[in-house]
């Protein structure tokens, strides 16, 4: 049977649309839900896409369930490269905000339609993030948008989407706003400057207090290195996944 590789191209209001949808389901999975967990891998391979274009999160085989009584999980590190937080990647500490910066990404990948971990512009850049903190630096971030748009696409918009993946890829996942947040902020609701995170001083206590032990342990040799189970970026295209549901229709 002849085969075609047919790819819709997707234009700005859709793309808006589903990086609006992406955010509700995870603010739904850690904020909303009777049995709240942290997804641990989102990425653009783990995005369906219905006959409608809506999107739908998929692939739980590594979500972890988060007890409200429990400020954070220290558990072994499992994902995919170019989409974890640092401190989950470093230390094992996960909490929703794994999710956050994960979004993070896959929300520029979305604006950008390119790979975070193929794109590379020069060698000075070695992942579409850093590219894109780069041109913050320099006021150029609309430089970002995918060309494929053209003139076709809301600028203020763009710029705005940027805005919020990159805050949700603070660093510090203290810095980073809840899901919740990234929704109302999206949708123009807040804006990106008016979000206090609230940072929770016993809570902050109790992870330093988490790490450091985990840090002397290391020290001594009495700390065990957890496994981890890293997935490698599935493509030698700088564009966005060409096999995944998302890309195919960017």
């Amino acid at each position: 049977m002849e085969q075609y590789n047919y790819k819709l191209e997707i234009e700005w209001p859709t793309r808006q649309r589903i990086c609006v949808g992406i955010a509700k389901g995870l603010a739904f999975l850690h904020e909303e839900s009777v049995l709240r967990m942290v997804h641990r891998d989102i990425k653009a391979t783990n995005i369906l896409l219905d006959a409608d274009l809506t999107p739908k999160i998929s692939d739980f085989g590594l979500a972890r369930l988060h007890e409200e009584e429990n400020t954070h999980i220290m558990t072994r590190v499992a994902g995919t490269i170019g989409y974890m937080a640092p401190e989950y990647v470093l230390y094992g500490y996960l909490t929703y905000k794994a999710d956050v910066y994960s979004f993070g990404v896959l929300a520029l990948e979305i604006v950008t339609g390119k790979n975070n971990m193929k794109y590379t512009p020069h060698d000075d850049c070695f992942c579409l993030l850093d590219w894109a903190v780069v041109l913050k630096q320099k006021g150029s971030l609309i430089d970002l948008v995918d060309p494929r748009l053209g003139s076709e696409f809301k600028k203020k918009e763009a710029l705005r989407m940027i805005e919020i993946a990159l805050l949700c890829t603070n660093e510090s996942p203290v810095l980073r706003p809840v899901m919740s947040e990234v929704v109302n902020m999206l949708e123009g609701h807040t804006k990106t400057e008016e979000i206090n995170v609230n940072v929770n001083t016993s809570e902050e206590e109790n992870r330093f207090q988490a790490l450091g032990g985990k840090l002397e342990r290391m020290q001594s040799h009495e700390f065990e290195r957890p496994d981890i189970s890293i997935n490698p970026a599935s493509s030698s295209s700088n564009d966005l996944y060409p096999n995944s549901q998302i890309s195919q229709k960017c």
